[in-house]
């Protein structure tokens, strides 16, 4: 089974005044500390998300297959699962029905606005 993280505890670990540096991609925590001196962009690049979600930043780089492979070995663990709210608490909707003349008269009205 693998550790879970909370937020918190991924923050604290930004790389910065001595800390290790953690990102998350896709809900999984790494650290990659020993690999910032490694990484072929610099490490600035890495340490911006340090402590963060790099998801994002990881995928619109297009990374390739051995950069992902070198982040599933950097892999320490996964982000703990964010409490979801009960069923009862969430809001409950009211069903909307639509009479098609009413519909037709939005339609027709939308069609003169666009004529003037």
């Amino acid at each position: 089974m693998s550790q879970k993280f909370t937020e918190e505890e991924v923050k604290l670990k930004n790389g910065k005044s001595g800390n290790d540096c953690w990102i998350i991609v896709k809900n999984s925590v790494y650290n990659v500390t020993n690999y910032l001196k490694d990484h072929p962009g610099g490490d600035d690049l890495i340490l911006e998300w340090g402590g963060k979600d790099a998801t994002k930043a990881f995928y619109d780089f297009g990374h390739s297959s051995d950069a992902q492979k070198d982040l599933k070995r950097l892999k320490i663990g996964e982000m703990e699962e964010k409490e979801k709210p009960k069923a009862e608490t969430l809001p409950r909707h009211k069903r909307v029905t639509v009479d098609d003349r009413d519909l037709r008269r939005k339609k027709s009205l939308f069609r003169c606005l666009l004529c003037s």
